[in-house]
């Protein structure tokens, strides 16, 4: 089977989106499928192009099987609303430019955000008269509507391009049962929309001890109580309840708030740390994978925060991350949101409100008082048995087969297949 998948994150990107589609490319790949990636150069979630691809408007490479074709996009810093539009459209045109100039695949996985490569799907799709599927990683026009990101007029279109982009293709795929809910609430036959997880990375199963050790004497933070975030600190993370908690905490050296990644909020987030004079409160940047292992065996408890506006379907992908790892999770989001129910389910942590530093801070320290062996183990075996890769990637090429198939065998019928 040839594919082309349509995503405008991709490695070397190592959070959210750029992270899904690349495994998932290259396990179809490795399996034995024809694999282009139509992408952009990574800027996420720094929000900035690296040296080496800065300045170039096309290029190519390949990694690990597949074959990755780059094309300019627009980067924004500081990423306003607006400028996050340019920063689609010109990705959407220029991908559309570099997805026409392809043989004709047997099918196109197109990954949403952003929504407009809809059209591109669409587009493609009539002239190749081949199948999309539409994976859906975020519901954009619902998330834009919650934090009052975009005007009625640009909501109302972008709400008739999901309409589009959800009928028109031959399958919708998305993260969890929340968003599959919604999704089939918009009118969509519930047959024909798929649950397609995150996977667990399985290597992080196999953290251990000695990796924190020696993350904690390289970056001097041995005998500190290690309370971490990583990943995107963007707006819906609602960053500001850590620092909140820590300044609650400030006078107790023994505890070290960690803030690991970049984002949209990073700078402003520290900035206010600076002005508060914070000393219990430390950034790191995004870690190569042998720093982030030792983080995650080094870290007592990890934060999962959303502000109370964001959806109840929100899922982000560290949640997967940090019980694979085996750490103790605490929650600061909606007690009705699907991050909610994974962490009871799991039995991995606790939830408190968002956005309460002192309910976040409470919480910190019923756990640096008790035994966290069980929820180390929780985490672990909840992690194994939802997203092990071999389960959520057979799938993913199970449902990609079954959709090349079903539309082979209907124009074979149109007899225009020989």
């Amino acid at each position: 089977m040839k594919v082309l998948i349509l995503s405008i994150n991709y490695w070397p990107e190592v959070t959210g989106i750029g992270a899904f589609t690349t495994y998932r490319a290259e396990y179809l790949a490795a399996v034995g499928h024809d694999v282009e990636v139509c992408t952009t150069f990574p800027y996420y979630p720094e929000w900035k192009v690296p040296q080496d691809y800065a300045g170039k408007l096309t290029a190519s490479e390949e990694r690990n099987g597949v074959r990755i074709l780059r094309s300019y996009a627009y980067v924004p810093n500081p990423a306003t609303s607006l400028k996050r539009v340019l920063h689609e459209a010109t990705f959407i045109a220029s991908s559309m430019v570099r997805a026409i100039a392809r043989k004709r695949p047997d099918l196109l996985l197109v990954v949403s955000p952003p929504l407009g490569l809809a059209v591109n799907a669409i587009l493609l799709s009539r002239l190749w008269r081949i199948p999309y599927v539409f994976d859906v990683e975020d519901l954009q026009p619902d998330s834009a509507a919650e934090l009052n990101m975009l005007p009625s007029w640009a909501l109302k279109f972008l709400y008739k391009v999901e309409k589009a982009a959800y009928r028109r293709a031959a399958l919708v795929t998305t993260l969890t049962n929340g968003m599959r809910n919604q999704i089939v609430g918009k009118g969509i036959p519930p047959e024909k929309v798929e649950l397609l997880e995150a996977r667990v990375d399985d290597s992080l199963f196999d953290i251990g001890a000695s990796e924190g050790s020696e993350f904690r004497q390289r970056y001097g933070l041995e005998n500190k109580f290690l309370v971490t975030h990583s990943g995107n600190m963007g707006v819906k993370q609602g960053l500001d309840v850590i620092v909140d908690a820590a300044v609650l905490n400030r006078g107790d050296d023994s505890m070290q708030f960690l803030f690991v990644g970049d984002g949209a909020v990073c700078g402003r987030i520290k900035r206010r740390v600076a002005e508060l004079e914070l000393h219990n409160v430390r950034f790191l940047p995004l870690l190569e994978a042998k720093d982030f292992r030792g983080l995650l065996a080094a870290s007592d408890i990890c934060l999962l925060t959303q502000q109370k506006s964001v959806s109840e379907i929100a899922f982000p992908s560290k949640i997967v991350t940090y019980l694979a790892a085996g750490r103790p999770v605490i929650a600061s989001v909606n007690p009705n949101c699907e991050t909610a129910q994974t962490i009871r389910e799991s039995g991995a942590g606790t939830i408190v409100a968002p956005e309460d530093g002192a309910a976040l801070l409470a919480a910190i320290h019923e756990f640096r008082g008790a035994d966290l062996r069980e929820y180390r183990q929780n985490a672990q075996e909840y992690a194994s048995r939802r997203w092990s890769s071999t389960r959520v990637l057979g799938h993913l090429e199970r449902s990609l087969l079954s959709v090349a198939a079903s539309v082979t065998h209907s124009l074979a019928q149109e007899g225009t297949i020989r």
